[in-house]
């Protein structure tokens, strides 16, 4: 059986074109499962995992959730909110009382970057991270080239461009070191301020236009403006925001060819896409959705796989 050539997931940069292209084939095979009347398979009966939540989230914490449901693994949930970290307890505490009841896998979800590596250095368990700060979401990044291949047949060769808060997104930098991976042009757009200044050191061309963003590429990964990690204004409104840089059906319509549009969620309607354009034909983001149980499925079954 061909195996992934981490024990962990903490961020693309860390697995190759091999892992990737497992990850693809064995979603493949879990998308058909959950498609079916009985969307569960026994592959997991024996494995426990702990979702711990440092941060806020919905589509992810239950994405992860219900994937590891559908293998049939045991699983906990926890939630810093109501936990012992307020009492002042510290991350590697936190974790190793949880691995003491016999838990196998951590997916991790933090707002400091790096807190997935620096767990899988100091605790025996395989770590998945669901994202740490402005850092890295490894699995959105895999569903997005997942439903990117799904809709076009392919990446390699593609044309994307990410547009947004750069500066601020972790999905914009899972998202360039996997399509780069895979043989993508990738290139960024937004507004000045929210474009890092280390952007082109990763290969990635800015370009400040939006229509002629879209002109360029095939696919066009709609990033939410990221107030809550934001302690100044970064732009003068909201309104100018979305004169600028947000996406409607007429701007889609002149283009004169069909891109796909896409949003790692949650949407901010009227601001980084209208409705008319989040509901169009154009749009894979129920798809993104989708195929993240899929894609988390995948990872989490590779990943037991390699669990002594």
């Amino acid at each position: 059986m061909k195996e992934l050539s981490v024990n962990h997931l903490l961020g693309i940069k860390y697995i190759n074109e091999n892992d990737i292209n497992l990850i693809f084939e064995t979603a493949d095979h879990f998308k058909e499962v959950i498609n079916r009347p009985i969307k569960k398979v026994p592959s997991l009966r024996d494995i426990t995992i702990a979702n711990i939540f440092f941060e806020n989230s919905t589509r992810t914490k239950l994405s992860f959730e219900l994937a590891q449901k559908r293998l049939s693994a045991d699983v906990i949930s926890f939630s810093a909110a109501q936990s012992s970290v307020k009492k002042g307890e510290t991350l590697i505490d936190t974790v190793n009382n949880i691995l003491s009841m016999k838990v196998d896998m951590v997916v991790m979800r933090h707002s400091n970057p790096g807190a997935a590596y620096f767990l899988s250095k100091n605790v025996k368990a395989s770590i998945v991270n669901a994202g740490d700060g402005a850092h890295e979401h490894p699995t959105q990044a895999l569903l997005d080239s997942y439903s990117i291949r799904e809709k076009l047949g392919d990446v390699a060769g593609k044309k994307v461009v990410i547009v947004g808060d750069i500066l601020h997104s972790r999905v914009a930098l899972s998202n360039i070191y996997a399509l780069q991976m895979q043989g993508v042009e990738v290139k960024v757009c937004g507004p000045k301020t929210l474009i890092p200044r280390y952007i082109e050191s990763l290969g990635v061309t800015v370009e400040p236009n939006l229509r002629k963003a879209l002109e360029w590429c095939d696919v066009a990964n709609m990033l939410r403006v990221q107030n809550e990690r934001m302690d100044v204004n970064f732009f003068p409104s909201t309104r100018e925001y979305a004169q600028q840089y947000g996406v409607d059906k007429p701007l889609l319509d002149s283009l004169g060819k069909e891109i796909v549009i896409m949003h790692p969620g949650p949407i901010n309607r009227g601001v980084e896409i209208t409705s008319e354009v989040a509901d169009s034909d154009h749009s894979v983001i129920l798809n993104q959705v989708e195929n993240g149980v899929a894609i988390r499925m995948a990872v989490i079954y590779l990943l037991a796989s390699k669990i002594q």
